[in-house]
């Protein structure tokens, strides 16, 4: 019977959780389909009143496509040269013995203790330097490593078996070979997390693409919600529903390989230390 309470209990505290951090979502779809005289009511006006045209005025103000174009593109390109640099870099730290790779590895974690608001200006005057301002190498560069990436599969990396490159090396494997080969297939699960993370963030990514573009045409999204941000005026209606279609990308993305990512985080082999 204890266990029957405390299994229900402890669903309960989930389904809670999780519906509190399913309620700005729902705020921000009542807005968007609340009518004008709803929109400032209080109490908060919490059922919708289905005004789906607003939908349609937020989607004509913009070119959508081309900012979601863009978002996926620098998104893309931001995954594959960040897991290339955190499955070398973890990799190195893993399997080949040198002196001072745990000083190293030390310095690299010492990154996460540095506010990333810290990383603006020098990032912004080292790209002016190279002329790659407004471009979207400005916005897919400073990104192209990732402690945590780096950190995790380290993790995965050291808790193989050491016969398996023992046994690869015997068989004639390089280190290139048995990464490929062996260790990558094995890691798979964690490089979909690490992939999911870095995903969520350039989506999500704001202030930088603010500094470092002023043209449309490089744009990703986020900078196109900015917009409806005026300085007299804010039609909520709007950018709630303009926030609703660009978040639904990223929830699509998560539900269809939530699978993998639980994987990746819970595994024993990517948390042993």
């Amino acid at each position: 019977m204890t266990k029957t309470v405390r299994g229900f209990a402890r669903n309960l505290t989930a389904l809670v959780v999780g519906l509190s951090f399913l309620l700005p979502l729902y705020i921000a779809l009542v807005t968007s389909l609340d009518t004008k005289a709803d929109v400032f009511t209080f109490p908060p006006h919490m059922t919708l009143d289905w005004q789906w045209q607003v939908y349609s005025r937020a989607w004509r103000m913009f070119r959508w496509l081309m900012y979601f174009g863009n978002t996926l593109l620098i998104a893309s390109l931001t995954i594959v040269i960040t897991l290339t640099v955190s499955v070398l870099a973890a990799y190195a730290l893993s399997f080949i013995e040198f002196r001072g790779r745990e000083v190293i590895f030390g310095f690299i974690l010492l990154v996460i203790m540095i506010p990333s608001e810290a990383h603006l200006i020098p990032n912004f005057v080292l790209l002016n330097l190279m002329n790659l301002l407004d471009t979207y190498a400005a916005q897919i560069l400073p990104y192209g490593a990732s402690v945590f990436g780096i950190f995790l599969l380290r993790q995965f990396f050291l808790s193989l078996p050491k016969d398996y490159w023992e046994a690869a090396r015997m068989d004639g494997c390089g280190h290139l070979r048995f990464l490929w080969s062996i260790a990558l297939p094995l890691c798979r699960p964690v490089l979909f997390t690490i992939g999911l993370y870095i995903f969520i963030g350039s989506w999500n990514s704001l202030l930088w693409p603010l500094m470092v573009t002023q043209s449309h045409n490089v744009q990703p999204v986020e900078v196109a919600l900015a917009r409806f941000l005026d300085n007299n005026s804010v039609d909520w209606r709007r950018l709630s529903a303009a926030s609703i279609f660009t978040t639904l990308p990223v929830i699509g993305i998560f539900l269809l390989l939530q699978k993998h990512i639980i994987r990746g985080i819970s595994r024993g082999e990517g948390i042993q230390g």
